[in-house]
């Protein structure tokens, strides 16, 4: 592989390109079976085909990516298996839309021209996503993608589905269901998004049959009542007791129905009295089966009132509403209306109001399977992390529903079952049956529903590894090691993964589960639209390139917290690279010649500086990989930013640069060598976070890069036993920097120029730090800009002087002569002068009620913290002042 000299500035377009391009061309995503290495796998949450990349796809897969590089750089055989998901509706509503634009429907195209019409979409425009993974660098093994609806898949779904058949498990019934009137089909609960919005609380006026009395009864749907089969009470309110199996005439309808008892009624909500609905509300479906009430369902699949809602047949639900609370009114029915807030659900595609619907459908009897995933977590097979979301899977797995999974759209895996006219049996069948089960009619017709999207995903673990047949890959990464994933699908992916895995496979899908936070903006709100405050990642990854980018969002992504971001901090981590970038150039530039391979490390004469950076790269390096084996991933983006910055740039380039410049051919040699060593290991350290730009320099260093191999198949470093013995000098090395870090901090207060050369004064309180300064007064006299130092014990002290602690080193700089004490004077007044005018401001406006009560909490503190700023800053120059004057 040919040598690329880096270029003055980083551009990180051609480079990600470059790099990505040959990372695929030459397989290095590609995880080979059989292998001697251990596996090491991870399925992605797969997208959908009509999704494009947004900060939760960018989050997820960062950490996915940065898990799997990690791992292959470690010794692993890694398969990151990547693919996408047929998403039913949204993906019939792209096409159907199409179709709207051409003046056509699905109905005229018919089911197979519709399917394929699907298709075709899908091939030209669907999926598009996968692009854009790439561009973020994910390093899944795109020669194993996978689509739900692949023949292999499908088949998958098909063995599940009849085998849970064959088992019980699955049935059918006429239920509740979460409804879309406008998509005519049922929906997941995960499919309906709730909104808090302002309603009204209805309180209706029920003739008690035989008597003067009326029930009141508090609801937020007048219109259902048409579908009334009794009110409730709760058994325990004294004022209702003397009328439980009574009757009640239901106004309007003028129909009896029975005055019941039930816990679920709560008798501080409205009147204690609540009409029961069971065809449309789900804990009334409830109370009807305890009751044996009867299910009268009043709307048709359009929202429409249907027939048994006798005068309003005909009329949506909703102006239904108006006309059935109107007619109330007007026969003295309606005894008051409030304001009462609701949470409204939604269809997440159309937005169109959800509505509670009585329809047969298909089910899955969760609860043994259920079982099983329950204790998998509980007994340690699978581990949820942060462990904080354990009881909240707990909780939703010990208080299961059956899963409804039925849809009634076209595109999707078509339930294998088939209906007989002529006896009416169901013959459900592994392949496409030509004659009924039971008696042999050739008059069958198959379920025209397909099955919930999360059906398929269910299985997602194992079926992309190519069950149900026994393949290579299923014995070598089954169970899969770590799931990544959101907390909002936790229950609605992860659960039913855990279920069907055990029931299949005997083991869990995953032994570990990492829940990862939501991205927010900058204020912690969530991004949408609506608010204007959506960041778009590939807008970002123009802007700034993808390292930073990454990098961001791995320092951010703290356990139990959410992200938040704002372009600001991108910008930031850019800054980062281009440090990184600029070390990198610099020590090229000094490695002219240079053969790492030719070095005998063991006759190199260190410095105390060399051994100290390769104590804290060993130190760094140990972190890093505790911190990536824990899912701390801001920790170890932490340690590395850390190292690399503070320790590597700021520090140790400055300190090996007299020995590569002013040193002998010794000196120079073991520079150079620790100068390699350093970059060489860091930019393995990085890769993971930041594959590009890692790769570039790596490639440009030498003695590895032109061996022909990548960075993302080098060794990720380990910590080295002989550099660990380096940590007496490490601990000297920590007291000549804190001497200069003091000596810098005398001369940033004193303000004086970074060119000016001045001199200082060292009194070691001990014989060990005063041997250890007079070895190490090279380092002190650079990088302190020294123009004189003394070093001893007692010293004699100038009149006036700056005084820093390092240790057990006073630290002294004469004043005299360093600075003009009048200027100095006038403009250390100066400033007290302008800071006391802001404290003053600041305190009055806190001072203000109307500021203090009006303005929101963040705001009113930070004032605050303003205040606490400028009074330290105030007394730091007043101190100064004192110093300055006592030399007049």
């Amino acid at each position: 592989m040919a040598k690329r000299e880096l270029e003055k500035v980083y551009e990180p377009g051609d480079v990600e390109k470059r790099w990505y391009r040959q990372w695929e061309d030459n397989g290095c995503f590609h995880a080979t079976v059989p292998s001697d290495k251990p596996g090491y796998s991870i399925v992605i949450p797969p997208p959908n085909i009509t999704g494009v990349l947004h900060m939760g796809h960018a989050l997820n897969n960062t950490l996915q990516d940065i898990l799997c590089r990690w791992k292959r750089m470690s010794g692993y055989n890694v398969l990151w298996m990547p693919g996408t998901d047929h998403a039913g509706i949204a993906t019939q509503n792209v096409v159907e839309r199409q179709l709207t634009a051409e003046g056509k429907d699905r109905f005229e195209l018919g089911r197979e021209a519709f399917i394929e019409r699907v298709w075709k979409w899908k091939g030209e425009s669907g999926g598009q996503i996968i692009g854009q993974l790439k561009r973020l660098g994910a390093s899944c093994d795109w020669e194993r993608e996978r689509f739900t609806m692949d023949a292999g898949l499908s088949d998958a779904v098909r063995e599940v589905f009849v085998r849970l058949y064959n088992e019980g498990l699955i049935y059918r019934d006429n239920r509740l269901i979460n409804w879309c009137p406008r998509c005519h089909t049922a929906l997941s609960d995960i499919e309906v998004e709730h909104e808090e919005k302002a309603g009204n609380l209805w309180h209706l006026r029920y003739p008690v049959v035989g008597s003067d009395e009326f029930l009141v009864v508090a609801t937020t749907r007048p219109e259902t009542m048409l579908g009334d089969s009794a009110v409730a009470v709760n058994p325990n309110d004294e004022r209702y007791t003397h009328l439980v199996g009574k009757k009640v005439l239901l106004p309007l309808v003028n129909r009896e129905i029975p005055i019941i008892a039930d816990d679920y009624v709560d008798v501080e909500f409205g009147t204690g009295v609540v009409k029961i609905t069971p065809a449309h509300d789900f804990n009334d479906f409830e109370v009807g089966l305890r009751h044996n009430l009867d299910r009268i369902n009043v709307f048709d699949e359009s929202g429409v009132v249907n027939s048994a809602g006798r005068q309003y047949e005909g009329m949506d639900r909703f102006t239904a509403r108006k006309q059935i609370v109107a007619d109330l009114e007007a026969a003295g029915l309606l005894e008051k209306i409030q304001d009462h807030a609701l949470s409204v659900g939604g269809c997440y595609r159309c937005k169109t109001v959800v509505e509670p619907y009585l329809s047969l459908q298909w089910y899955v009897k969760v609860g043994p399977l259920a079982e099983r995933a329950l204790a998998a977590v509980k007994d340690g097979r699978t581990k949820i992390v942060p462990t904080q979301w354990e009881n909240t899977y707990y909780d939703w797995m010990e208080n299961i529903r059956d899963w409804c999974i039925s849809r009634q759209i076209w595109w999707g895996h078509r339930i294998p079952a088939w209906y007989c006219d002529h006896c009416g049996a169901v013959t459900v069948a592994k392949e496409d049956p030509t004659k009924c089960s039971k008696c042999g009619s050739d008059d069958i017709r198959q379920e025209t529903d397909v099955l919930d999207t999360w059906f398929s995903s269910a299985l997602w673990p194992f079926s992309t590894l190519g069950w149900p047949q026994k393949t290579p890959e299923l014995a070598a990464f089954y169970p899969t090691s770590c799931l990544v994933t959101g907390f909002d699908i936790l229950f609605f992916w992860v659960a039913r993964m855990m279920m069907m895995g055990l029931h299949f496979m005997d083991d869990v899908p995953f032994k570990d589960v990492y829940i990862h936070a939501l991205v927010r903006d900058a204020q912690g709100q969530k991004m949408s639209k609506s608010k204007g405050n959506v960041i778009d990642p590939l807008t970002v990854i123009d802007a700034y390139g993808t390292d930073a980018f990454r990098y961001t969002l791995a320092a951010f992504a703290a356990q139990g917290r959410d992200v938040k971001l704002a372009e600001e901090r991108i910008a930031g981590y850019r800054n980062f690279v281009n440090k990184i970038w600029n070390a990198a150039r610099f020590t090229l530039m000094n490695l002219e010649g240079f053969e790492p391979a030719a070095v005998d490390s063991a006759k190199l004469e260190l410095s105390n500086a060399d051994r100290w950076i390769l104590f804290r790269l060993n130190e760094a390096a140990a972190a890093v990989d505790e911190a990536l084996t824990t899912y701390r991933f801001n920790e170890a983006a932490s340690d590395l930013y850390r190292f690399t910055w503070s320790e590597f740039c700021d520090w140790y380039i400055e300190l090996v640069k007299d020995d590569l410049y002013k040193g002998d051919a010794d000196r120079q040699q073991s520079a150079k060598y620790v100068l390699w060593q350093v970059l060489e290991h860091l930019l393995r350290l990085l890769h993971p976070f930041m594959p590009f730009i890692t790769e570039e320099i790596w490639q440009a260093l030498p003695g590895v890069g032109d061996r022909g191999n990548f960075i993302m198949l080098a060794e990720y470093p380990k910590v080295r036993p002989e550099w660990a013995e380096f940590s007496a000098a490490a601990t000297e090395m920590e007291l000549v920097m804190e001497v200069i870090k003091g000596i810098r901090n005398i001369r940033g207060e004193m303000e004086v120029a970074p060119s000016k050369q001045i001199a200082a004064l060292l009194d070691c309180k001990s014989a060990e730090s005063l041997a250890l300064l007079k070895k190490n007064e090279a380092y002190v006299m650079s990088l302190a800009r020294l123009s004189d130092l003394a070093i001893g014990q007692g010293v004699e002290r100038p009149a006036e002087a700056s005084l820093q602690v390092a240790g057990d080193v006073e630290i002294l700089v004469p004043l005299r002569g360093l600075v003009n004490v009048e200027e100095e004077e006038k403009r250390l007044n100066k400033e007290i002068t302008k800071i006391e005018k802001d404290i003053e401001f600041l305190t009055k406006k806190l001072q203000n009620p109307s500021f203090v009560e009006r303005a929101p909490a963040d705001v009113v503190e930070k004032e605050r913290e303003k205040i606490a700023e400028f009074s330290n800053k105030k007394q730091i120059l007043e101190e100064s002042l004192q110093k300055i004057q006592r030399l007049k």
